[in-house]
């Protein structure tokens, strides 16, 4: 059974009723669900998984001390304590995760704070450029089961991506890089014989082509190793991922080289379609550095689109 499945069968076999039982009152003023840090909240968990902070449970979100107060809560964390220890075969954990708890009786404002840095998810968009995208793809992920307060779930849809002005100046500081690293700095690093330095302008590449990949699709990208299994699923231009793959996995000799060099210019043709196809660029050329600086120029608010071009990355 996968972690949300697991999740919401146990909050529909054990918490729900306590939640009915104990504490009707509140039922009205909370918000249930899996929502958060693990594999589980994007689906991608499998056997394993289970090796590490992997337990039957869900989180309660509870609205401020002035409609719930700190003895209430407190009383709410316990009866949570006392649920069953082991559901289907598997063991609640003992101890809390690495990185606090991922379960339990939590504040909404103090979980979106840690996330977003706005108890009510609402950002500037100097803000939004400063949020690591990781956070924001654990705030809006998972699923909420029930939410009759509409608190978090209204919480969710503010921070469900990027404005616009800030996925386009991300995008062209991703798009740079790209340029910089591929289109520029490989051939020049094997010509300078530094082969080392050469693969970690690959590395650089193919970061930041995932970044744009991801702002491309309009989702949020997910923590480093659920990268690449997330880009395969993405509707467009998730077939790159192969290829991104083989530049970051073979070496840079010879023959290889010249061919890591026609695939990074292929995903570069690739990426400036979908830019044409979206019409962020008006750059009518094949280098990735004009289509930066058009993306960027497309950026409404002055302020943003005046800072430096890096500087969503």
């Amino acid at each position: 059974m996968k972690g949300l499945e697991l999740s919401r069968a146990y909050y529909q076999e054990y918490g729900a009723p306590m939640l009915k039982e104990r504490f009707p009152a509140l039922i009205d003023f909370l918000a249930v669900g899996l929502v958060g840090e693990g594999s589980e909240c994007m689906g991608f968990d499998d056997e394993v998984s289970q090796d590490h902070d992997f337990e039957p449970g869900f989180v309660v979100f509870l609205p401020g001390e002035e409609i719930i107060d700190r003895r209430t809560a407190f009383a709410l964390e316990r009866a949570y304590a006392a649920l069953p220890g082991e559901y289907e075969g598997i063991r609640r954990c003992s101890i809390s995760p690495v990185g606090g708890t991922r379960h339990g009786v939590l504040r909404t404002d103090a979980f979106f704070r840690d996330k977003c840095g706005a108890p009510d998810g609402c950002l500037s968009l100097q803000q939004w450029l400063q949020v690591p995208e990781q956070s924001l793809a654990e705030a809006t992920g998972g699923e909420v089961f029930c939410d009759p307060y509409g608190e978090v779930t209204k919480i969710r849809e503010r921070l469900a991506y990027f404005p616009e002005d800030i996925r386009r100046k991300k995008l062209a500081g991703a798009l740079l890089i790209m340029a910089q690293s591929g289109q520029y700095n490989y051939t020049r690093c094997l010509q300078h014989g530094e082969t080392a330095a050469a693969q970690l302008a690959v590395i650089e590449f193919v970061k930041s082509t995932m970044t744009a990949v991801f702002l491309l699709n309009e989702v949020y990208q997910p923590y480093y190793k659920w990268a690449f299994r997330k880009m395969r699923i993405l509707p467009r231009l998730s077939l790159l991922a192969e290829l991104l793959e083989y530049l970051i996995t073979s070496d840079n000799d010879g023959e290889n080289a010249r061919e890591k060099q026609n695939v990074i210019e292929g995903i570069a043709a690739d990426v400036i379609d979908e830019l044409m196809d979206q019409e962020l660029t008006r750059a009518v050329c094949q280098d990735l550095e004009k289509h930066a600086y058009s993306v960027n120029d497309g950026v409404r608010d002055s302020t943003v689109r005046n800072m430096h071009i890096l500087a969503g990355i």
